[in-house]
C-alpha cells in the first residue's frame, strides 16, 4: 500500500488538492501497480513563516 505524504505551503484550494490526489493516485496505480483503493495521500500544510529557502523565510519573499 503506497503511503504518500505531501508537504506544501498553505493556501492551496480544495480543488487543487483533489486534482493533485487524482494525478498522483493514477501514477501510483500505473507505475507501482498498486490497487487504487490502497493509495493513501496525506497533505501536510506548512505556513510560510515556518519554512525558509536560501536563508529567507517564505513569508518574507516578495517574488
Amino acid at each position: 500500500m503506497p503511503n504518500i505524504t505531501v508537504e506544501l505551503l498553505s493556501g492551496r484550494s480544495l480543488d487543487q488538492r483533489r486534482e493533485f490526489a487524482e494525478a498522483v493516485t493514477a501514477a501510483a496505480v500505473d507505475i507501482l501497480k498498486a490497487r487504487r483503493a490502497s493509495v493513501r495521500i496525506r497533505f501536510d500544510e506548512i505556513e510560510r513563516e515556518d519554512v525558509a529557502n536560501g536563508g529567507t523565510l517564505e513569508s518574507d519573499r516578495t517574488d
